[in-house]
């Protein structure tokens, strides 16, 4: 007998007594009239799953318990196949302390020879009072401890998604990162970790194992665990969207500055007399592009290229399968099952994995292995090895800060001028609005896109997560983290119109003019969003004209200001030279 006193303000007033009482204040067995009974055990179920519910007439509810169950089953099921309605009545039956000997034999014998036409007809309110029984009658360990744990954590789900209704979000709408409070969980719970927590996985992924042992629970059981992971309306869709956000965070800083919450790498000095330095990326961007990105990278000093490729694309293959200095990898799903993971549904977050698996083996061909995208191109007037030989020994990673690429005015045309961003060193506040008359003060930075820039990390550090814009440890950023002067990522964010437009609805709504519920009303997100919506394409043209198309008098107001870079940049000649092929042509 447990010694534990009772709770002062307990929620159950008579304790577990009163729960207890509670109960079982509604299981007497159902009564049956004269000449009554269920089916018997060995009744032609075939036949049966050949006939309709009917609605008997209401007269008869009146002669016994189970003709008033049964009527009430049939009213609800009307129309329905008679294999519904009798495993409704099965339940009921099953669920009072007693009912006739063979009444759990035939719920089972319903579902052994019949699951697939009950899952595929069936509500899923009856699915769930159906693992309930399983839990409460089966016949193996198996079924009963399936049948138990599901039917309690749709119990709970019901509990705490009703509750969760009075906080006047609908279930598909997590809550913000920033509303989360600190006081404890009940019974002295740690908080599930959106970083590392692996609850949501084990607890499924469990349930599914112990159904897959029993031939009989397995349909039904598995049936409501996929559904539960399909729901976009479940707990764990919401846990996953704000891991999603929450990564996005991480690897999209709100600041230009390196941050100051974090964790030191011990790093052990190479000595190299020219440090060697590679990329990795992944992409399901166009053949023509991916070769413009590999041979800029390797014409300008790249060792090696890890590519891998977000989707099959037999071209991209076809070029570059043999290249010594590049390596393919298909991200198919052949390569997510030997990673031992799901496909990440987030693009971010496909992007951290391969670059964080490319980082790991990339001390077999060079010192240092920088994440960027297929838009991106380092450009540095000196070599960039020379300028990573002056980082000093004790730093794990060199920042690179963007430059954004200016529109050209023929998308046939490679952009030739860059901006810099207005938050830079040494530049005044009120340099973005005299160079963006009109739009200055929505677009921070001047920038459409990210201003943290991009990070090359030392290679044989461990464990290291190597994120969109940071190395990452255990969940922290790494903060002996260079700035590497005098070279760029060049980012052809919108290099041309077309561009811009052909990606702007995808970028409102995952990419980086999305609008956070957090967002200041003065951002580009909410800028966008009302220029398309109540000026249309006039709006968004005089937009981009201001703030992205490479004009003489936007070039002349970033000069003014220093933030105006003219690199030599020109990757189709790059193709030809790395790969012999002419884009003249």
């Amino acid at each position: 007998m447990s010694s534990q006193k009772p709770s002062p303000n307990p929620a159950y007033p008579n304790g577990m007594a009163g729960i207890l009482e509670q109960m079982n204040a509604r299981r007497a067995p159902l009564s049956f009239a004269e000449g009554e009974s269920l089916p018997p055990l060995d009744c032609d179920l075939q036949a049966l799953a050949g006939t309709r519910v009917s609605v008997p007439d209401e007269s008869t509810r009146a002669l016994s318990d189970n003709a008033r169950k049964s009527w009430d089953i049939a009213r609800e099921l009307d129309g329905q196949n008679a294999l519904l309605h009798l495993n409704g009545l099965l339940i009921a039956h099953l669920r009072k302390r007693s009912q006739p000997p063979h009444t759990a034999d035939l719920f089972l014998r319903l579902w052994a020879e019949h699951a697939d036409l009950l899952l595929t007809e069936m509500d899923l309110r009856w699915k769930v009072s159906s693992l309930t029984t399983f839990g409460d009658h089966g016949t193996t360990p198996a079924q009963r401890s399936t049948g138990l744990a599901l039917s309690t954590l749709f119990g709970a789900m019901k509990l705490y998604e009703s509750e969760r209704l009075y906080s006047g979000r609908e279930a598909d709408r997590p809550f913000t990162l920033d509303g989360r409070a600190s006081g404890p969980l009940p019974l002295q719970m740690n908080a599930f970790s959106l970083q590392d927590g692996g609850l949501d996985a084990n607890l499924i992924g469990r349930l599914w194992d112990e159904a897959e042992t029993d031939p009989v629970i397995r349909p039904l059981a598995q049936d409501m665990l996929q559904r539960l992971v399909d729901d976009p309306r479940t707990v764990f869709h919401r846990l996953h969207r704000l891991r999603v956000r929450k990564l996005r965070r991480d690897d999209q800083p709100d600041t230009d500055t390196e941050a100051e919450h974090g964790i030191t790498l011990s790093v052990q000095p190479v000595s190299a007399k020219t440090p060697t330095w590679g990329v990795v990326c992944t992409t399901n961007a166009p053949l023509l592009d991916v070769a413009r990105f590999v041979a800029h990278h390797l014409d300008i000093g790249a060792r090696h290229v890890y590519l891998y490729l977000d989707a099959p694309d037999p071209d991209v293959w076809a070029l570059l399968k043999d290249h010594p200095k590049v390596t393919v990898t298909v991200c198919d799903a052949a390569y997510w099952k030997r990673k031992g993971k799901n496909r990440p549904d987030a693009h971010q977050l496909r992007q951290t994995f391969n670059a964080t698996q490319a980082l790991k083996q990339a001390h077999q061909h060079v010192h240092w292995l920088g994440h960027i995208d297929t838009d991106e191109f380092i450009l540095s007037p000196k070599k960039l090895s020379a300028l990573l030989k002056t980082v000093p020994d004790e730093m794990a990673g060199a920042r690179l800060y963007p430059a954004e690429a200016l529109a050209a005015p023929d998308a046939k045309d490679m952009p030739r001028h860059f901006k810099l961003r207005t938050t830079g060193d040494d530049v005044p506040p009120t340099a973005v609005t005299e160079i963006y008359p009109t739009f200055g003060s929505y677009v921070r930075g001047g920038f459409l896109s990210h201003l943290a820039g991009k990070v090359f990390a030392r290679t044989g550090l461990g464990n290291v997560r190597l994120a969109i814009h940071r190395l990452r440890l255990k969940g922290e950023d790494v903060l002996n983290t260079a700035t590497l002067d005098g070279a760029f990522v060049g980012h052809l964010h919108a290099p041309n119109w077309d561009n811009f437009i052909e990606k702007l609805e995808f970028r409102q709504a995952q990419g980086s003019y999305r609008v956070k519920s957090d967002d200041a009303l003065k951002n580009i997100g909410h800028l966008l969003r009302y220029l398309r919506d109540e000026e249309g394409e006039d709006g968004l043209r005089l937009f981009f004209t201001e703030v992205c198309e490479d004009t003489p008098d936007l070039r002349a107001r970033l000069k003014k200001h220093g933030l105006l870079l003219t690199p030599k940049f020109n990757p189709d000649a790059a193709v030809e030279r790395v790969f012999g092929l002419s884009l003249s042509d």
